[in-house]
């Protein structure tokens, strides 16, 4: 069998506004590390595909920066969405396209805006998880939670499967939505994970899920496959995808599969999905405070301040987020950053697009 991995890289990362816009989303920018999270993305499994073997789902306006950021990856393996669907048809229609090209294949599941601090202990893993899914088992990679996040779904544990590669694989229990604080808190008890959103299975079983659980879906899937490789191709994708429902992949398959098993993870993980959880994987000064650009500050403490355009001062201020760019200005406590995402929907309710 061989290994093919996907990186879906077509989300707009809201919850990072104002630096992350539509035309210019988080994946595309370098916020951790020297290279672009897309560009670390690519360089994370390199030694473990061949990058003709990568495939990365994105939106069309997307592609030429990210063709310019990794020039080496072949453009015909850039999977193009007509318009953001959800998980679930992103990776149905990647699925689609590799099962034509191998319909051996085993492929991998990432995102483009994860940052991973133990990466030689990630690609050990996938690794593992490629051998499990060679065994028709569906994968699916869970973190050890470090703090009760409201932020991610989990996932429970069942009963052991075996050992692989060093990791331990267990069965499913269930998957559980983004829980209270309460709930998050009685889920560190050792038995629950942070749901990574990363998966690995054979091309052909995640296909036979997507016909059980998704049979609409899946129809449409396999009427943009025949236009594969044909002049026809733009046309019935466009055609088909306007009819597709938005879904994502927890919901519409992982809830309701067969046979699902997860490896329990402590590899550094985050997917910068907010400005609190950028923050927290950057340096801090001696009052905990994170600063990019020019900051004065009097007696603040705990914050995270981004602007490199012109000075910021603060004073007497805990626990504050500041994010500073040429035509927008953020400041949330970091409590409440999770609803940024919020102020992007009233921005295009008073027809402010420009600003998104």
């Amino acid at each position: 069998m061989s290994y093919y991995a996907l990186i879906m890289a077509g989300g707009t990362g809201t919850r990072l506004w104002p630096v992350s816009r539509k035309v210019r989303p988080k994946q595309t920018h370098a916020l951790i590390d020297e290279g672009t999270l897309f560009q670390e993305s690519v360089k994370r499994i390199l030694p473990i595909f061949d990058i003709q073997r990568i495939f990365v789902a994105t939106s069309r306006d997307l592609l030429p920066i990210l063709m310019g950021q990794v020039p080496d990856l072949p453009i015909e393996n850039y999977i193009i969405e007509p318009e953001g669907k959800g998980t679930a048809p992103c990776i149905g229609l990647a699925s689609i396209h590799i099962s034509i090209k191998d319909p051996n294949a085993i492929m991998t599941v990432l995102t483009a805006d994860h940052y991973i601090r133990d990466v030689e202990k990630f690609r050990g893993v996938i690794k593992g998880a490629n051998k499990i899914a060679e065994n028709g088992h569906i994968v699916t990679l869970g973190m050890l939670p470090s703090y009760p996040s409201t932020g991610y779904g989990y996932i429970k544990q069942a009963g052991k499967l075996c050992d692989v590669e060093g990791f331990s694989v267990y069965h499913v229990d269930q998957f559980v939505e983004k829980p209270d604080r309460d709930t998050a808190v009685k889920m560190l008890d050792g038995n629950y994970f942070w749901n990574s959103g990363m998966f690995i299975w054979r091309v052909d079983r995640i296909l036979e899920e997507f016909q059980r659980h998704m049979p609409t879906l899946s129809n449409q899937l396999l009427q943009i496959g025949e236009g594969i490789g044909k002049s026809e191709y733009e046309y019935i994708l466009t055609k088909t995808w306007s009819e597709v429902d938005i879904e994502t992949i927890d919901y519409g398959i992982m809830e309701k599969a067969t046979d699902v098993v997860v490896i329990p993870l402590n590899i550094g993980w985050s997917d910068i999905g907010s400005w609190s959880s950028l923050a927290n994987l950057l340096s801090k000064d001696d009052v905990e405070n994170v600063v990019i650009g020019n900051h004065l500050s009097l007696d603040t403490s705990g914050s995270f301040i981004f602007g490199d355009k012109r000075v910021i001062a603060t004073i007497g201020l805990r626990d504050i987020i500041i994010v500073d760019t040429d035509d927008a200005l953020l400041v949330c406590t970091k409590k409440t950053d999770q609803k940024v995402r919020d102020i992007v929907n009233i921005l295009r309710e008073n027809k402010l697009l420009h600003l998104i």
